[in-house]
């Protein structure tokens, strides 16, 4: 009885594996199902040279080194009068002094933000056209911007360290 019902489960398996009669899909993955939705690799164009574009950032590049000649210098004796305003009282004559210097700190950093507009100002245009990216244009850029970041952080330390006793 045993054999006789272990063949029937046999038979009844077996038979389930039979391929049956008709034309049924592949289960095999579609054309359509391999296609790959990535982006594609596109090579970054370099930019042709440029020697109008050369000279603007040549003339921005000195502009930018002048601007932080003359704030660097007037940031050294700012730091001076700071250190001596240190601990003074709001209105003292060093505590003006320092607030003037700082002011006038001010003032030459726009000079730094002025050329670092200049210099957005040409990459913005550049990009507007749809020309490729230039390096020495970027290069300068992020100089630029870095120059400006750091003398704002140069002020507000000079303008921390002046701050009124009391």
């Amino acid at each position: 009885m045993l054999h006789r019902l272990l063949l029937a489960a046999f038979v009844t398996l077996v038979g389930g594996c039979a391929a049956p009669d008709g034309d049924y899909p592949s289960l095999l993955p579609r054309p359509i199902e391999q296609t790959s939705f990535a982006e594609p690799d596109r090579p970054v164009p370099e930019a042709a040279a440029d020697p109008a574009l050369e000279v603007k950032l040549a003339e921005q590049a000195e502009a930018l080194a002048s601007a932080g000649a003359a704030f660097d210098r007037a940031a050294a004796e700012a730091e001076r009068l700071g250190r001596t305003a240190r601990g003074a009282a709001t209105g003292s004559e060093p505590w003006i002094a320092a607030q003037v210097a700082l002011s006038g700190l001010d003032a030459l950093r726009g000079a730094t933000s002025e050329a670092l507009t200049d210099i957005e100002r040409i990459a913005i245009d550049r990009a507007a056209q749809g020309l490729s990216a230039y390096p020495e244009l970027q290069r300068l850029l992020e100089r630029a911007q870095a120059q400006n970041r750091a003398q704002i952080d140069r002020i507000d330390a000079i303008e921390a360290g002046v701050q009124p006793a009391g």
